[in-house]
């Protein structure tokens, strides 16, 4: 709503003026009123309004005097006034302040609502271009800074490209940091944006990783690290509506052109925290160790494991798994370093995927994490990775299958207890269930029941394995309604009856 701001020497037109209107149905709220112009602008000053109603002839200060006080520290107020006196001077001085209009008491309410019409059209029109400004010229900022930061802007016209988006960055050294925050909400990213932006040497951008980029740029080597520290704290103390922040921290950088190598180690102390979901923080400095004591095990090539893994050669992919686990040397390596050489292949393995954003990705990498923490020997390490490496190479392989039918097959997954039809799918997903059953048998080799009920099967088998529930359960958690239907299909799919199943468990 706009804001509206009356006044007028005369106490009963002042409460006539609430009453007169609809001011919300107008999209109006009024926020102030004073008996004088002297008393109205002080109180502008504190509680800016967007339209001022005033009188002419008052005392103290009159309704033309306020208007032109007004204008020196809001110059796109919209004015309109309200005056007894119909004196051509009057009116042609009103307009020479750009008012809205000059009405006459008593006031004609259809005129007045009228002019309160078009002044919040207006309003709506300068709102709508300063927010596409605002936009505009946002969307130029991030870019140029993350380009910057990805080295992808010439040192020549560096300086310039800052400069024509408002950031000087002048100052001798550079240090950035990546920000995660969960949930993401505009409410959050606006407290940062107001909290970084009163201090001259930060700035920050969302990049394309939707991470939070905050850049410091400092001169005095010394203060850095404590301004970057407190600034991170501040930021922390936003987080009053349940958000997760998770910080990693490239190292200090002398000179901007140098600031490329700041972001790049951010993004690599981010993968960390990735695989160690315990820490909050993270620099870069504290990793540089780390990385020392597992260039002697990691791999030098990784391009052929790459290879195989796009190549979605599984047995290939395992044997030269088994092989660089079985070298010389690996056994003597400590438990601690063992589990980091594994990490590292989780981080690895997603890289290879990280252009696939879906549950499905975060889980293959959650459950990589899961078995490498819970394996207590080589063999046992070798066997976890070999297990991710195979949900990787399946991850790939759905996404190379028909955008649609990825849809269907994670939505399966996630509601395969749920009555499910090609139907009531192809509803969901806007395609015509005949033709949803095709495209379904194309991608997969199997028909909608085959694949529902194998993977219905699968996790009734799962469920067998992990807890102690009943058969008749276990049907139901998995979308089998009819148990002598579950009998015929667990026989089909595993040969033998769930309860023998069991039985050999």
């Amino acid at each position: 709503m706009y804001k509206v701001f009356i006044v007028d020497d005369e106490p009963f037109i002042l409460s006539g003026l609430h009453d007169i209107l609809d001011w919300e149905q107008l999209d109006l709220t009024i926020v102030g009123q004073a008996e004088n112009g002297q008393e109205a602008l002080e109180q502008l000053r504190e509680n800016p309004a967007d339209i001022l109603i005033t009188d002419i002839s008052m005392p103290v200060m009159t309704g033309l005097e306020l208007i032109r006080a007004v204008r020196e520290f809001r110059p796109d107020m919209k004015v309109v006034v309200l005056s007894g006196f119909d004196e051509f001077m009057y009116v042609k001085e009103g307009l020479s302040l750009g008012i809205e209009n000059y009405l006459l008491k008593p006031i004609n309410l259809e005129e007045f609502q009228r002019t309160l019409e078009t002044i919040v059209e207006k309003l709506n029109v300068t709102r709508l271009d300063a927010e596409w400004w605002e936009y505009t010229n946002s969307v130029l900022k991030d870019n140029v800074l993350l380009r910057w930061l990805r080295g992808q802007i010439d040192p020549k016209e560096r300086s310039e490209r800052l400069n024509l988006v408002g950031l000087p960055l002048t100052s001798r050294y550079v240090q950035v940091a990546l920000l995660q925050v969960e949930p993401a909400t505009e409410a959050f990213r606006q407290r940062v944006a107001g909290l970084t932006g009163a201090e001259a040497s930060f700035f920050m951008f969302w990049d394309s990783d939707n991470d939070l980029v905050l850049i410091h740029n400092y001169e005095e080597a010394s203060a850095g690290a404590a301004e970057m520290s407190v600034m991170l704290e501040e930021i922390t103390g936003l987080c009053t509506g349940g958000e997760r922040l998770r910080v990693a921290v490239g190292e200090r950088v002398d000179g901007i052109d140098a600031a490329p190598s700041s972001y790049e180690q951010a993004k690599q102390a981010q993968e960390f925290l990735e695989i160690h979901p315990e820490q909050s923080i993270i620099y870069y400095e504290q990793l540089k160790d780390r990385k020392e004591d597992l260039q002697a095990v990691l791999p030098e090539d990784w391009s052929e494991y790459a290879k195989l893994i796009m190549a979605k050669n599984l047995e290939g992919l395992s044997e030269k798994l088994e092989l660089y686990f079985s070298a010389p040397g690996m056994e003597g390596l400590t438990p601690g370093l063992l589990e980091e050489m594994s990490l590292e292949w989780i981080l690895f393995f997603r890289v290879l995927i990280k252009d696939i954003r879906s549950e499905t990705e975060r889980e293959c990498i959650t459950e990589g994490l899961t078995a490498i923490r819970r394996a207590n020997s080589l063999p046992g390490l070798s066997a976890a990775l070999r297990q991710t490496a195979a949900g990787i190479i399946g991850l790939l392989d759905r996404e190379l299958k028909s955008p649609v039918v990825n849809q269907v097959l994670n939505y399966i997954e996630k509601s395969y207890s749920e009555d499910l039809s090609l139907k009531k799918l192809g509803f969901m997903f806007n395609i015509h269930p005949v033709y949803l059953g095709q495209l379904f048998h194309k991608t997969t080799g199997e028909s909608f029941a085959e694949y529902m009920n194998r993977y219905r099967i699968d996790k009734a088998k799962e469920q067998l394995r992990s807890t102690n529930l009943k058969v008749h359960e276990i049907a139901r958690n998995v979308g089998y309604w009819e148990m002598g239907y579950f009998y015929k299909q667990f026989k089909k799919y595993v040969g033998i009856s769930p309860t023998e199943f069991k039985g050999l468990l």
